[in-house]
């Protein structure tokens, strides 16, 4: 039996040739593809960010608000209590009228 070492086959070379045109092809499409996701990832954290910066805002708003409330009563505002169903009982208007 005779080994052959070297065979010239134009069709394999052919293909050869074809088969790195593809992988080159399918690899910048994989470098295409990452970079739009980590575009589209930061985008996101952006985002995100920014809605926990406005979270933040609107808490120490309201903490400031309620502060200042309950620092300076108003005289016109009455207090009342449910004491059950559709019954109210209100407090701090047995005053005279303005």
């Amino acid at each position: 039996m005779e080994r052959l070492t070297k065979r010239s086959w134009p069709a394999r070379s052919l293909m050869r040739g074809v088969a790195w045109f593809v992988g080159g092809v399918a690899s910048l499409a994989a470098v295409a593809v990452g970079a739009v996701l980590a575009v589209v990832f930061a985008a996101t954290f952006l985002v995100v960010g920014l809605m926990a910066v406005a979270l933040v805002g609107l808490t120490v708003a309201a903490f400031k608000a309620r502060r200042t409330v309950s620092a300076s009563p108003d005289a016109d505002v009455i207090e009342a209590r449910n004491i059950g169903g559709h019954s109210w009982v209100a407090y701090g208007w047995d005053g005279s009228p303005h």
